[in-house]
This record gives C-alpha cells, sequence and structure tokens, in this order.
C-alpha cells in the first residue's frame, strides 16, 4: 500500500475510514494547486467522519462558467473537504439534466431553468434543487457576419466605435426582408428552458420583434413569431452558423470569441447589457441526494464556495491561470486566447474592438452565489410571459415554486461555517429574506420585483397578459 502519510496513526474503525478518504482524496487530486489536499481530507474526515458518500461523478457542459466545479478540482478545494470529484463533460442540456435526474450524475453545472422546469413539469418532471448560484453574467448574442453587414450602416457611433448596447431593432429590416422572401430569420439558443433563450426573447422583445410562443404542440415556441428559435448545443454554435442553418445565436462563453477569432460573426450585446447582473447558471441536484447526503452536500457547496471566491479575488488576479485550467481539453477545451478574450475582464465585439468588461463573469462578489427565490421568480415569469406555463396562477404560487427549488438554507449553511472558519468574509454573506428588492439594468427599462410577479409581467407589450392562452392559432 502506498505511503500517504499516515504512518504512525492507530488504525481502529475511524481511522481506516480516515485513511481511505485521505487517499481517494489524494488519488483524485489534479496537478495544479493539490498540495496539502491530503492532509485537509483527513482534517475533514476527523472532523466528524460524516462524508456520507465521497466518490462523486458530476457533470458539465464546455463553457467557461463551469469554472467553479473546475477550479474546486484543480486547487484542491473537493479533496480538502474529503471529496473525491469526478467531472465529466456532456453532450448537451439535455443529456446533463438526464443523467442528474437518473442518478449517473451526482450534481451538476445547471442552466438555471432546467430545476425550475422540472420540479414545476415542463418537460421532465423531478424533483431538483439549486442550493447555489454558479455565476452572473456571462452571455452574449452573436450575428453572422452578413447580418452584420446588412445592420452595422445604420448603427449609431460613439467614438469612432459602434454603439452600444444595440438594440433589436436594428435587425427589423432585415428579419422584414427574409420574411418576405419566405426564408424566415433564425437564431440559436441552447435549450428552451435555458437563460439564453430568455435573454434573446427579450432582447428580441425589446427591440419589437416577437420571438413566438409555446403550445403543448409547439415546443420551438414559433407561434406568431418574427423570429425563429432553434435548439444547439453551445460547442456547435460557431459551425451551425457558419453553415448558415441560423443566423445568430445567444450562447454563453468561448463560443461568442469562437466566432470572432473565426471571423464568422459579431457579438452585438452581452447579457449585462440586457439585463445588468443578472443570474445564470446553478448548481443542481436532486432533493433526494441533499437529504440521502446532508454532509456530502454541504462540504460540495463550502468547495464551490471557495472555488468562486478564487476565481474573484484580487480583482481577478487569478483568472489567467482559470483561463489555462479551462483551456484544457478534459475541461472547456478552447484555446487560452479565446477564453482570455472574455475572461479576463474584457470582451472583443470584433476585431479592433476590444472593451473594458470587468463584470462579464462574475462567480463570488455581489453574492452571485446565493440562490435568490427572486431569481427563480424571474425565470418562471418569462416561462410564463412566452406560452411554457400556460394559463395564470397567483403570485403565491410562483413564490411556493421558487422556495421548493431554490435552497438558500443549504447555501447559507455551507457559506457561515466557511465564514466561521475564517475562509470567507462575513460580509461576503447577504442579510436578506431571499429576495433582491426592485431590480433595474434591463435594456427595455422595466423594473422586477420578485414580490410582485403578476405585476410585472403585465408591463410588457410584447408576451402573455393574464387571462390569455396560445393556441396553433395564436394568442387568445
Amino acid at each position: 500500500m502506498a505511503d500517504f502519510g499516515l504512518k504512525g496513526m492507530k488504525f481502529g474503525r475511524r481511522g481506516v475510514v480516515v485513511a481511505m478518504l485521505a487517499s481517494v482524496a489524494l488519488a483524485g487530486c489534479g496537478s495544479s494547486g493539490s498540495e496539502g489536499a491530503g492532509e485537509g481530507a483527513v482534517q475533514a474526515a476527523s472532523a466528524g467522519g460524516e462524508i456520507e458518500k465521497p466518490n462523486l461523478k458530476l457533470g458539465f457542459i464546455k463553457l467557461t462558467d463551469m469554472a467553479p466545479l473546475a477550479i474546486a478540482k484543480e486547487k484542491g478545494f473537493f479533496a480538502e473537504e474529503g471529496l473525491n470529484v469526478e467531472l465529466e463533460a456532456q453532450a448537451n442540456w439535455k443529456v446533463l439534466l438526464d443523467g442528474v435526474i437518473g442518478g449517473q450524475l451526482d450534481g451538476a453545472h445547471m442552466l438555471a431553468g432546467q430545476p425550475i422546469a422540472a420540479t414545476i413539469g415542463y418537460g421532465t418532471k423531478a424533483d431538483l434543487i439549486a442550493p447555489l448560484s454558479m455565476d452572473l453574467n456571462g452571455n452574449a448574442i452573436t450575428v453572422s457576419n452578413k447580418v452584420w453587414d446588412e445592420i452595422k450602416g445604420d448603427l449609431p457611433m460613439e467614438g469612432g466605435k459602434v454603439k452600444h448596447p444595440i438594440s433589436a431593432s436594428a435587425l427589423k429590416p432585415v428579419v422584414k426582408s427574409r420574411n418576405e422572401q419566405g426564408k424566415p430569420f433564425k437564431m440559436g439558443m441552447v435549450f428552451p428552458v435555458s437563460t439564453h433563450n430568455y435573454e434573446l426573447r427579450y432582447w428580441l422583445a425589446a427591440g419589437g420583434l416577437n420571438p413566438g410562443y409555446y403550445t403543448d404542440g409547439d415546443v420551438a415556441g414559433t407561434v406568431a413569431a418574427d423570429v425563429q428559435l432553434s435548439v444547439t448545443p453551445p460547442p456547435q454554435m460557431p459551425a451551425t452558423m457558419e453553415a448558415g442553418t441560423i443566423e445568430g445565436y445567444c450562447v454563453g462563453e468561448p463560443w461568442n470569441q469562437a466566432a470572432v477569432f473565426k471571423k464568422i460573426g459579431v457579438p452585438v450585446i452581452t447579457d449585462d447589457e440586457i439585463w445588468n447582473d443578472n443570474p445564470e447558471k446553478v448548481f443542481g441536484i436532486r432533493k433526494d441526494f441533499a437529504e440521502k447526503y446532508p454532509a456530502t452536500t454541504a462540504a460540495i457547496l463550502r468547495a464551490m464556495i471557495r472555488a468562486q471566491q478564487w476565481l474573484d479575488a484580487d480583482n481577478g488576479a487569478n483568472r489567467p491561470e482559470a483561463v489555462k485550467i479551462l483551456s484544457q481539453s478534459n475541461y472547456v477545451g478552447a484555446d487560452y486566447d479565446v477564453i482570455a478574450a472574455s475572461m479576463t475582464g474584457k470582451f472583443t465585439f470584433a476585431p479592433g474592438d476590444t472593451r473594458d468588461a470587468p463584470g462579464f463573469n462574475i462567480f463570488f462578489d455581489k453574492f452571485a452565489g446565493y440562490p435568490y427565490y427572486s431569481d427563480a421568480i424571474w425565470y418562471l415569469t418569462q416561462m410564463r410571459r412566452w406560452g411554457q406555463i400556460p394559463a395564470d396562477h397567483e403570485d403565491q404560487w410562483y413564490f411556493d415554486q421558487a422556495k421548493a427549488v431554490y435552497r438558500p438554507d443549504l447555501y447559507l449553511a455551507a457559506a457561515n461555517k466557511l465564514v466561521e472558519d475564517g475562509v470567507i468574509p462575513a460580509g461576503s454573506v447577504p442579510e436578506t429574506d431571499g429576495f433582491r428588492g426592485e431590480q433595474g439594468g434591463f435594456i427595455d427599462g422595466i423594473t422586477f420585483d420578485g414580490k410582485t410577479p403578476n405585476a410585472y409581467l403585465a408591463k410588457f407589450p410584447i408576451g402573455l397578459k393574464k387571462g390569455q392562452t396560445v393556441t396553433a392559432a395564436g394568442v387568445k
């Protein structure tokens, strides 16, 4: 048996458990920053020997916002909690969702809308929870070079560059022309309940373009659509656009920057310009997993919170190292320069047009990890706005669904333990009732208050109103 620094320990029953956890944790460490992880694993086990499930498989999609998982693994944070974690890339969001529901994955980097949709029974029915929000912002909308050439001449300029944010109203002449030719204007997003779908729809509607409504018989959401949206896995977005199947897309990084580097497209707006500091991915697990393995769940969350802190520490001083880790083929697998183009405080819209974007990816600051009920309610309002929730519900229904899925109690237990241990500052944990309060920062100027979801829905010029339903014939 290999010597893992455990000589001299008295190996009673408890000692064997400690030794096994330590050796498992060391065996699972990545090469980066794992020094001392074995000692941390022993300490974690010795602190109570309570980790019920030390060997875990967690899923992710190849996007830069999976970073908290990669960093928790590579910097030894999982190992220091007594966890041996295997991270496994998934082919697409449906495969990832099915893996978590079916138990092939213990948890995953997940679209915020996925555990919400599963809980309310839209698509696949399952009891999933989100005990941690992984990040704020991180997406953009890109159009093909052909579309960019058609719209750029009419865009306002500022300081010799195109003025941002760019309104979707700039697409109106192009969309009209395509539709008159019998060639519907098509754009891609990553999944029907993704932030990307709702951000793209929000942007289009704010510019006066209807992105369409969902019915039971139209899972593509194209009823009454000016612009047709379809699902494409994130890494395939650039190639799908280059092939002409779609003329633009909304996706997370690095797949907008990939279009810039390949010179096939131009990002026209980042999601923080659509909704400043919007919530993005969550860490999703089954409800029964958290109930069966509470100590394991807490250990996962502590490791991920530490990773989030590391990613935002010292004004992003660790981001170059994070980019190097993410560029590995087993994580995002894109070139270093492509990932760095958005991950290090800059964002490139076109060759020669790189702008400061210090808040493009936020993982820890601004309470990014806290799973606010109001964030879940925003997703639910967009599901209702576009017909995925087919009928009206009272405000209380929205509150109940949000509280069933988003679990700030689990987050706070993990975060407060880190505060107690002096790992993160007390000021990094919010004092809140779970609601952010009224929020602005939307491209259309509409404010959102999670405590009044129906009043919020009534504000939109485009979108379902109280009492309205959708059929194949349209809205009634």
